[in-house]
């Protein structure tokens, strides 16, 4: 997913996001539960916010050490600067404000397109 945010140009591949990424996840796991994590990392080196969003389809899902010891399925990777809090928290809360209901949570593993995906989030 990094590699993604990297190829739209949104994410510098020399920013260390990666890194970024997986040194907030030592601290604790961002699978918040409901089969959901929201990985996220602020840079001086990032300009503006972005969102990848990963679904797995046909599987399992990934052991993320989640909260309710569930596997994650929804994956919500935020990049944005270290300089604007406000506007990560409104994101954050946005979100989370989506996805805490089931049936969005449901018929977003059902999205086949990217813009079936996106019109959840409008």
């Amino acid at each position: 997913m990094v590699d993604k945010l990297i190829a739209s140009g949104k994410v510098d591949e020399n920013s260390n996001f990666y890194q970024a990424i997986l040194k907030r996840e030592e601290i604790v796991s961002t699978g918040i539960g409901s089969g959901v994590a929201i990985p996220h990392a602020k840079l001086d080196s990032l300009q503006d916010f972005s969102i990848a969003i990963g679904i797995e389809i046909d599987g399992d899902g990934v052991d993320w050490s989640a909260i309710d010891g569930f596997p994650v399925r929804l994956v919500f990777l935020i990049g944005g600067p270290a300089s604007n809090q406000s506007e990560y928290l409104k994101i954050l809360s946005h979100l989370t404000t989506k996805i805490k209901h089931q049936d969005l949570r449901e018929n977003l593993l059902k999205c086949k397109t990217r813009s079936e995906v996106l019109s959840f989030f409008k």
